[in-house]
């Protein structure tokens, strides 16, 4: 949030993860990217992408252009959403990290 690395979204076998850096949450101005995704410390887990994320990808033609100029498959939200939301509309940000976690920034 505000240019702050927030925290660390990955997807496994198991589903998506998201947990929050230990140094964002200890800032007294941190703030969650979502009322959804409250401020904690233990990781969030969830067999579906977290809708707030989700929300972050474009929708109707937008997503048909998406999917066509880079042979996306739709039903790859976490593909999709690397793709689309590296400067997406709102103060949140995707990045891919090397290790194939998804950082966040808000």
């Amino acid at each position: 949030m505000y240019n702050s690395w927030a925290g660390i979204l990955s997807e496994d076998l198991e589903g998506y993860h998201f947990e929050y850096q230990e140094e964002y949450i200890s800032n007294d101005n941190s703030e969650p990217i979502s009322l959804t995704l409250p401020l904690r410390k233990e990781k969030y887990s969830s067999k579906i992408l977290f809708p707030f994320f989700d929300g972050l990808i474009p929708e109707g033609w937008l997503l048909e252009i998406v999917e066509k100029n880079w042979k996306l498959d739709r039903r790859d939200r976490m593909e999709i959403l690397l793709v689309t939301c590296k400067d997406c509309i709102g103060a949140v940000s995707v990045e891919m990290m090397e290790d194939k976690s998804i950082e966040i920034n808000e």
